[in-house]
């Protein structure tokens, strides 16, 4: 596992290791580009935690996503991943990641 002081770092390195592609979230899954993803379609990688030194806004997790369909790219979250709109599913497993790194 590698380790970064910033998430631009953290997206810099995954992208220069082949994780190139930029994810979404979604209510019940991840977009990217036309593709979407339910949660069994996908599994994360890596996972970056950043806090914010005063400001709890400045929290954020980065993830190294790769798909079933061989896309490898990025995802960007704040900490608040069972947020209103996103799906229990897709919630869930991005928790279970945050909390285990």
């Amino acid at each position: 596992m590698y380790t970064y002081d910033t998430v631009t770092a953290a997206i810099n390195g995954l992208k220069s290791r082949g994780y190139d592609l930029d994810f979404n979230i979604s209510e019940n899954c991840l977009i990217c580009k036309d593709a979407r993803f339910a949660a069994e379609d996908f599994e994360i990688s890596e996972v970056y935690r950043f806090e914010g030194d005063s400001d709890p806004a400045d929290e954020a997790v980065v993830y190294g996503i790769t798909s079933n369909k061989g896309h490898s790219g990025v995802l960007v979250t704040g900490y608040g991943a069972s947020a209103e709109g996103i799906g229990a599913e897709i919630a869930k497993k991005l928790s279970i990641h945050k909390e285990t790194e």
